[in-house]
């Protein structure tokens, strides 16, 4: 590949990705090394997570996401948000697209600085205690949390992250409380082994537990407090199953460069 990587810098409600144009298939997806130091916030660019845009048939692109840890990881709903803004933005698309990620074929629109993104079902809930654990692309742990602004995230999320029945495959682990009509979440994430500004499959999968929780049944919009911003989660609910579930929020431009 070439010594010089063109890469491009985009948040969606403070969950930060590199973006990188791979349709020439230059970029050694491979390399974990690399794509952990192009991620490295003192060393590299810095990023919860890197993307290569790709080509692929039968859709506008393809998204293949990698954790700051430098392994391909599971689906990454803000990240999916900003591979769609970052496709804009290189006009292959305009207000809409459908796309190929990890975990199946997605859907998104633009408008006024805000992508929509379609998720994937869920149909299983399972309980661990207190919490609720689901996969909405990626694996979630869900508990309820009371004085969450002061809460010790990343010493909680990593003990639930690295116990005995996680350790092995990981998990996302999610704390959430009610504020007012919405709700708050923090998220510690794997892969980053950190707490994130935000988790845009985190996000749902607390508001699917909420949903889970207060027994709500039909169509639902829940409002998603993170730290980096404002989600909109919303889908429709019938006993279990979830269906045409929406991850609504910004996706922002940062800035552009050479490494």
């Amino acid at each position: 590949m070439n010594d010089k990587i063109v890469f491009s810098k985009y948040q969606g409600a403070g969950n930060d990705f590199i973006l990188v144009d791979n349709r020439n298939a230059l970029f050694d997806r491979k390399n974990e090394d690399l794509v952990k130091n192009l991620c490295d916030r003192r060393f590299g660019i810095g990023a919860d997570g890197l993307m290569l845009l790709q080509d692929t048939k039968n859709f506008d692109f393809e998204m293949v996401y990698f954790n700051a840890d430098g392994r391909e990881g599971t689906m990454c709903g803000n990240g999916g948000r900003c591979i769609v803004a970052f496709a804009h933005d290189l006009g292959i698309i305009h207000d809409k697209t459908a796309f190929l990620a990890v975990d199946g074929p997605h859907e998104a629109t633009l408008a006024a600085g805000q992508v929509d993104l379609g998720m994937i079902d869920v149909s299983e809930v399972a309980r661990d205690g207190d919490a609720y654990v689901l996969n909405t692309g990626s694996p979630h742990y869900v508990v309820y949390a009371d004085g969450l602004a002061g809460m010790d995230v990343y010493q909680s999320g990593h003990a639930i992250r690295n116990n005995d029945k996680y350790r092995a495959d990981g998990i996302n682990v999610n704390f959430v409380e009610q504020e007012g009509e919405g709700y708050f979440v923090r998220t510690f994430e794997r892969g980053v082994e950190d707490e994130t500004l935000a988790c845009g499959t985190g996000a749902t999968a607390a508001a699917m537990a909420i949903a889970m929780h207060e027994n709500r049944e039909g169509a639902q919009e829940i409002p998603i407090r993170v730290l980096g911003g404002q989600l909109y989660i919303s889908f429709d609910k019938t006993n279990n199953r979830f269906t045409n579930v929406r991850l609504k929020g910004p996706a922002s431009f940062v800035f552009t460069g050479e490494i």
